[in-house]
């Protein structure tokens, strides 16, 4: 018998420049595109370095959203519920919750 060779599962995510994701790319060039609005504000205003500085952090937490994890805490009870899912997954679900409007109210039937 000999050995073979198995790939590794890499669930469909190929990596860009080591870091980035196709998902996480796509979210910092939204994220830097956000704060390229105020990047131009800011320098129709003399103040180009303040818009490079807003314009990093929209593009940074564009990153964030597109490619960190909620780590498990045990010691907070909220991380052991979604502790390892992605930012950007609970962001859409949260959407997708404050979007349905509907209010169910269970009462307790008593015999």
């Amino acid at each position: 018998m000999g050995t073979y060779y198995i790939p590794r599962n890499y669930r469909g995510e190929s990596r860009i420049l080591y870091i980035f994701t196709v998902k996480s790319l796509i979210t910092t060039a939204v994220g830097a595109g956000i704060g390229a609005l105020f990047f131009f504000i800011f320098r129709a205003l003399g103040m180009t370095l303040v818009g490079l500085i807003i314009m990093a952090i929209f593009a940074f937490i564009g990153y964030a959203v597109g490619a960190l994890k909620i780590p498990t805490i045990v010691a907070l009870p909220i991380t052991k519920k979604i502790g390892g899912e992605p930012i950007g997954e609970i962001i859409l679900r949260y959407i997708k919750f404050k979007k349905n409007r509907k209010m169910y109210t269970y009462t307790k039937e008593e015999k």
